[in-house]
This record gives C-alpha cells, sequence and structure tokens, in this order.
C-alpha cells in the first residue's frame, strides 16, 4: 500500500488508540474514507488520528464506537479515550487490556500487591485512595481507576472464560490494605479464585530468596491462534512485547517460577492461616 506509515502502538497511548483503530477499520474492509464517511469525519481526519498526529476526542470515539459497534464494551475506544484523557494508566496498558479480554490463557505474577483482575472493589478503592492522599492521582482519576478495573475484571468473565494462573509473591497476601475486613475479603475472594475450574493460584514464598525470577509485575497472555505476549511494568512504565526473543525468557522463567512456588493446595492453606491470625 503506498505512503503506508508502520505504526508503533508502544510509543504513546495516542499511538496505541491509533493502532487499534486501523486494525479496527482494516479488519472490516474499510478504507479510512470509508469509516470517514461512517462517523462524519475527513479521511485525512482518520489518517491524523492513526498515525498520532492528531489526539482523540470524546466525541471522535463515540462516533467510532457506534461505527464499530463497541458501545458499552471491554473494547469501547471512548473507554480508551478516557483513559488517554485522565492518565490513569502506564503507556503500553490500555492495549495490553484489549488483548487480555481477548486472550485463552493469562499468566500473572506480582509483588506486594494483589493483582488487579483478582483485586475486590475495596482493595482496589484503598489503594487508590493511597495514591490520592500521596497527591500521585486527583479523587476524579482515582474513580476513574477502579471503575475501569471493574469492567475489566468483567470482561474476564465472558461466556467462555480464560486460563488464569496467578502466581503471587507472599508478600502480596502479608500486606495489609485497607485494614481488617478489607484484607480478610481480598483473601476469601482469593480462595474463592483458586476454587474456579478455569484458575490456578500459586504463592511464591519469602524462602525462594534471590531464586525467585521476577521482582516485578510480569503478565504473560496467550492469544487464541496461540501467540505469545508479555507485559511487564516498573514504577513509571509499561511495556507490551510481542516479539519471541523477548517473550520466551520470561515464559520459561514463570514456568521455572511456577515449579519452585507453593502448590495451590498449600497456598490456600497459608491464606486460611493468615485470615486465623497467630494462634
Amino acid at each position: 500500500m503506498v505512503n503506508r506509515k508502520d505504526l508503533n502502538p508502544d510509543k504513546s497511548p495516542e499511538a496505541a488508540y491509533g493502532a487499534r483503530l486501523r486494525t479496527a477499520r482494516e479488519a472490516r474492509g474499510w478504507k479510512q474514507d470509508d469509516l470517514g464517511v461512517r462517523i462524519g469525519y475527513s479521511g485525512r481526519h482518520i489518517s491524523g488520528v492513526e498515525t498520532a498526529r492528531k489526539p482523540p476526542t470524546r466525541k471522535f470515539s463515540a462516533a467510532v464506537d457506534v461505527a464499530l459497534g463497541l458501545e458499552g464494551t471491554a473494547d469501547s475506544f471512548e473507554r480508551e479515550w478516557g483513559e488517554i484523557e485522565h492518565g490513569v494508566l502506564l503507556q503500553g496498558f490500555p492495549e495490553y487490556v484489549a488483548f487480555e479480554g481477548r486472550a485463552a490463557e493469562i499468566r500473572l505474577f506480582e509483588t506486594g500487591v494483589i493483582p488487579g483482575p483478582l483485586q475486590t472493589r475495596e482493595y482496589a478503592l484503598a489503594l487508590a485512595d493511597g495514591e490520592v492522599e500521596r497527591g500521585d492521582i486527583t479523587r476524579g482519576q482515582a474513580e476513574e481507576r477502579v471503575a475501569l478495573l471493574m469492567e475489566r475484571q468483567t470482561a474476564l468473565t465472558r461466556p467462555m472464560p480464560p486460563m488464569v494462573i496467578a502466581v503471587l509473591d507472599e508478600s502480596c497476601v502479608r500486606r495489609p490494605i485497607g485494614g481488617h475486613d478489607v484484607m480478610d475479603a481480598q483473601l476469601q475472594q482469593l480462595t474463592d479464585f483458586a476454587a474456579c475450574p478455569n484458575t490456578m493460584l500459586q504463592l511464591a514464598p519469602f524462602s525462594l530468596g534471590e531464586r525467585r525470577p521476577f521482582n516485578r509485575l510480569v503478565n504473560l497472555l496467550t492469544l487464541q491462534d496461540r501467540s505469545v505476549l508479555s507485559y511487564v511494568e516498573s514504577e513509571t512504565q509499561g511495556q507490551l512485547d510481542r516479539e519471541l526473543a523477548c517473550v520466551l525468557p520470561l515464559v520459561r522463567a514463570y514456568h521455572q517460577l511456577q515449579a519452585v512456588s507453593l502448590s495451590q493446595t498449600a497456598s490456600v492453606d497459608l491464606i486460611h492461616q493468615l485470615r486465623k491470625g497467630p494462634p
């Protein structure tokens, strides 16, 4: 195709939005002008948004959702616009969430806090409130973040749910968040999660020491075509990767982590002990 510009969705949230828009448009066999006619914008404007030269707006995003049949769904472009506008998510994360909602298998690792898909609303609110108190985000951004998390969880309970494997560092279940009642309900939710037929829960004990391969969040997605994506986070940046050379070492390390972590039965027993408190 002449003058087709390669897109890098990892460059910025706007770039991820534009790349996803192009993918959705081309999947329907539409040219930029075809989409433009359907939503009341010029093909040139569509091109500007896809290449991140023009920022998307709420009006534009809502029109795209109507044209693509995505109104009110986890893949809504209006929702992604909100994430960009309010700055509540790290770079790369909106695109990751879109893939997560369609994945056949999801593997999670986290240290320090329960990962988002397993959080109760009250636990998520307590974490967001802490960020507000520190001045990291506004109250409005906190509410938006929790609302987006709840939508993300809904997408994972679809009629054909994915296999979800979670390996949590022991610190996740020992670090008190939100007070006794909030933490107790969160631990109960973890045991409920472990009892589901499409899940697996393991704790990586403190005794692993230097043998624990990860020191930060690592998520791995297996898509319907069996391709695997990785998403990792630092304190300030998220990185989505599709390159096999980058993803494969993380997959191997995850398998090794599972091999040395507690079994699901032992993990649930430890959670029960924590809920009971010291003898």
